[in-house]
């Protein structure tokens, strides 16, 4: 407090002899009469002297004022001296005038200003003491003024027991200030009771000293209770107002509207709370660009506002405010503290980007794409590589075809103009575009995002080339009947030259024909059939037929089209039954459903018609066909039907006419599920086909050369011999023939042999029944000695051996017929069948 500088000190100074004492009276209206206040005779200027309660006086008062200009009143009722005065007389007033505006009334308060009372130090005689004001043993408020400059010690108050009036007592105190830190500040007389100030005391250090005061006798005993005494410092305004930072930073949006909060200041002050020297006041000292002024401040909460709409990044980008801080409610002889408020003002999309100039040119070469061909430079005032400043461009007319595209360069913020499709210029040789350019960021203000200036014309000229043939369009269409006569001609691909609009000296080759159907005519571009187009073997069938044509001009310049081939049908194919072989289950299933396909057209197909054709007399009688829908028929069988396998002729027809017939094995058998009558099937009587029959007859022609060559060599090397008897047993042929053929005859050796000529000699036996082993069947050999053979007859296709003569001994007649063996080998000629028609 020391460096406040030697008027503070001086000040200080008178304020030490300063005692307020405010005398209210018990009754409100004495209280708007009169107030007392006790000062010193010199008053130094611009000092408090006291305080007047205005408020139980005349509380709706909007209007205060004092009949005296050398004081001054302030709202809170504190009395300050508006410049140095000296009091001549023992007392002085002067009036305070306090006035309701709104009701038209005014009151009055009368100041009376009395010299301060000495106090003695010494108390002389008991009756001294008598005439005095006499005071209880109780608490007594005290206080000092802070920062007080003497003389020290400084009087402050006299203390005194009741108990000194029929004892002598001597005083003392104890407490912070006394024996505690700060030591020796008080000290009390110890005869009289007068506490006394050492030296200046700092509020904001210490702001009240509890002190207990003691009364005691001569010997020692306590005349009265310790006396709790509270020393209060009164605050002097001493400090400065200080904001809470030295620099504040503060951002507002260029585009903000009036009364934008921009930011808040915040000061404190040291000085006791809830009095006129806290209550703080902020404005702005000056402002940098110093105009216009564009900020205000709230004098209580310090918020920071815009108040004008001419905030302009683009002019100004930062502002420097000097803020100001005043205690005593901002009164001029308020403490001051000031601080730097620095206001950078943020960038917003208030400018719209715009050409350079209206009107552009720019040059490309025909069939070129993929090529830069101008930059369209941008000016925008708004902060750089901000969504404020970068631009989209956008080709509003002129681009219908899509040859154009248009993007923005992030470095430069140019549009690149590029050329995506190409030109040609024969078509065009002149395109105009418009274009059109905006921000990222919305526009702040509300005016039309496209005006005059963010639009411009571009003008591209085409430049024409010596160029190749053009196939175009990429894909030609052309109709063909199937089945059309080789060599036929037809209308192919044609191309043109773009510089005379004609085809008039190109040539033409085919690159691609995945049947190798047609070949192409190298001058007219016709394409002749080379072979008989069907058009059910591509596939899908009901795609196109894709031929790749070269078209060539005399430069050997080429290019490549297409030509789709749609292959029209005709009804050259009749429906077909699906099903080859089905199975019934007598009683559970009545029925089975045939269905028929047509690979021709629909116009071609359905819907069939199924009918049994001329058939027998017993298909007839035991089956029935009913239709189900226009590709399916149902196929019935009477209850009597047997059960067995039925060829069934069943013929099926289209619109058309186009009708095939087919055999169709159905196996009636007793099941429960048609897989049950697999195994069946395998053995039932089968048609055979060309390659089983076939393969029959060569496998029985194969086994007779091989009986007929071992017989005859047999027969030579035992003329006139005896065979011996187990030669039979030594002796075992396997066969894997289907039957034997009509004529055999029968040796006693057991093989079986076949004669054109009836021959007399040979070997006789039976051909064993056909007997499963591992897959191949086995022939019975039968023992036999040196006998003659003859013929084994009999009648039809059963054969019986009636008996084999000769030797010594006869042999047994042949033990299986026939039917034995036929049944033995149907099934299997049967499975070969199947194999033969499935190879």
């Amino acid at each position: 407090m020391a460096a406040a500088g030697p008027r503070r000190s001086v000040r200080g100074a008178v304020c030490l002899h300063l005692l307020l004492t405010l005398v209210i009276f018990s009754h409100a209206g004495e209280a708007c009469k009169k107030v007392i206040l006790n000062v010193p005779s010199k008053l130094e200027a611009d000092k408090i002297i006291g305080r007047v309660n205005l408020e139980e006086c005349f509380r709706s008062a909007d209007l205060i004022r004092s009949s005296d200009p050398d004081f001054r009143v302030l709202n809170d009722g504190s009395v300050y001296t508006a410049r140095a005065v000296v009091l001549s007389d023992k007392k002085r007033s002067f009036t305070i005038w306090l006035s309701d505006k709104r009701k038209q009334t005014q009151k009055e308060v009368t100041v009376l200003l009395e010299h301060q009372k000495k106090v003695s130090k010494t108390r002389h005689t008991r009756e001294t003491v008598l005439r005095r004001a006499k005071r209880r043993w109780a608490p007594i408020p005290c206080s000092m003024q802070e920062n007080s400059l003497g003389p020290f010690p400084l009087f402050l108050q006299q203390v005194e027991s009741d108990a000194a009036q029929n004892y002598t007592v001597f005083y003392s105190i104890s407490g912070r200030g006394v024996d505690q830190e700060p030591l020796n500040l008080f000290y009390i007389e110890r005869d009289t009771g007068n506490l006394f100030c050492t030296q200046p005391v700092d509020r904001e250090e210490y702001d009240v000293f509890d002190l207990i005061a003691y009364a005691s006798t001569a010997d020692g005993y306590s005349a009265d209770l310790p006396l709790p005494l509270p020393i209060r410092v009164e605050d002097e305004n001493d400090n400065h107002p200080v904001f809470t930072e030295a620099i504040y930073n503060f951002e507002v949006l260029e585009s903000s509207r009036p009364g934008t909060t921009v930011g808040v200041v915040c000061a404190t002050d040291r000085d006791e709370p809830d009095t006129m020297h806290t209550r703080l006041k902020y404005s702005i000292l000056q402002q940098t660009p110093r105009s216009p002024g564009l900020f205000s401040v709230h004098p209580s909460t310090g918020v920071i506002t815009t108040v004008s709409h001419y905030l302009d990044r683009e002019v100004v980008d930062k502002y420097s405010l000097i803020m100001k801080v005043q205690d005593m409610d901002g009164q001029f002889f308020g403490l001051i503290g000031t601080s730097t408020c620095i206001i950078t003002v943020t960038d917003s999309n208030d400018n719209a980007p715009t050409f350079r100039q209206n009107a552009y040119e720019a040059f490309v070469e025909e069939n070129a794409f993929n090529v830069e061909i101008l930059r369209i430079p941008i000016e925008d005032k708004d902060l750089i590589n901000t969504a404020n400043w970068r631009v989209n461009f956008t080709i509003l007319k002129g681009n219908e075809n899509g040859h154009f595209k248009i993007s923005t360069d992030k470095e430069t913020n140019e549009g690149v103009l590029c050329v995506v499709k190409p030109l040609n210029y024969e078509e065009n040789r002149q395109v105009n575009l418009e274009i059109g350019v905006n921000n990222e960021a919305p526009f702040a203000r509300d005016i039309p995002r496209v005006t005059a200036l963010n639009r411009a014309l571009v003008t591209v000229h085409v430049r024409d080339l010596d160029e190749g043939p053009e196939c175009t369009p990429a894909a030609q269409y052309v109709r063909i009947k199937e089945n059309l006569a080789v060599g036929s001609k037809i209308n192919g691909y044609k191309a043109y030259d773009p510089e005379n609009r004609n085809g008039n000296g190109l040539r033409y080759k085919k690159l691609h024909d995945p049947k190798g159907w047609i070949t192409i005519d190298e001058i007219s571009g016709s394409i002749i059939t080379s072979k008989i187009l069907d058009r059910e073997v591509e596939t899908p069938k009901n795609e196109l037929y894709n031929i790749t044509v070269l078209a060539i001009d005399k430069d050997d310049r080429s290019c490549t089209g297409t030509l789709a081939v749609n292959i029209e049908d005709v009804n050259d194919n009749p429906p077909e039954i699906l099903q080859e072989y089905v199975v019934i289950c007598k009683p559970k299933m009545g029925y089975t459903d045939i269905l028929a396909v047509d690979p021709d057209e629909p116009v071609h197909g359905a819907p069939f018609y199924f009918s049994l054709p001329n058939t027998s007399p017993e298909i007839s009688r035991l089956w029935s066909l009913t239709k189900v829908n226009d590709t399916a028929a149902r196929l019935s069988y009477q209850k009597n039907a047997g059960f067995q396998e039925y060829t069934i002729p069943i013929t099926v027809k289209d619109r058309a006419g186009q009708a095939a017939t087919k055999l169709l094995r159905v196996n009636l058998c007793e099941c429960t599920h048609p897989t049950q009558c697999r195994a069946t099937s395998r053995s039932a009587g089968v048609i055979l086909g060309k390659w089983a029959i076939l393969a029959i007859l060569l496998g029985i022609a194969l086994l007779f050369s091989v009986l007929l060559t071992l017989v005859c060599g047999v027969f030579g090397a035992t003329k006139g011999k005896r065979f011996p008897e187990d030669l039979a047993q030594q002796n075992l042929i396997i066969s894997n023939t289907e039957a034997p053929g009509d004529d055999r005859v029968c040796s006693a050796n057991g093989f079986m042999t076949q004669t054109a000529n009836n021959s007399s000699q040979g070997f006789c036996g039976t051909m064993g029944s056909g007997m499963k082993n591992g897959g191949q069947e086995t022939i019975e050999m039968m023992k036999g000695g040196n006998q003659t053979l003859e013929s084994c007859r009999g009648a039809g296709h059963h054969h019986t051996l009636d008996s084999c003569r000769g030797g010594h001994t006869e042999v047994d007649n042949c033990r299986y017929t026939y039917s034995e063996w036929h049944s033995f080998t149907q099934p299997r000629l049967g499975e070969e069948s199947i194999r033969g028609h499935t190879g």
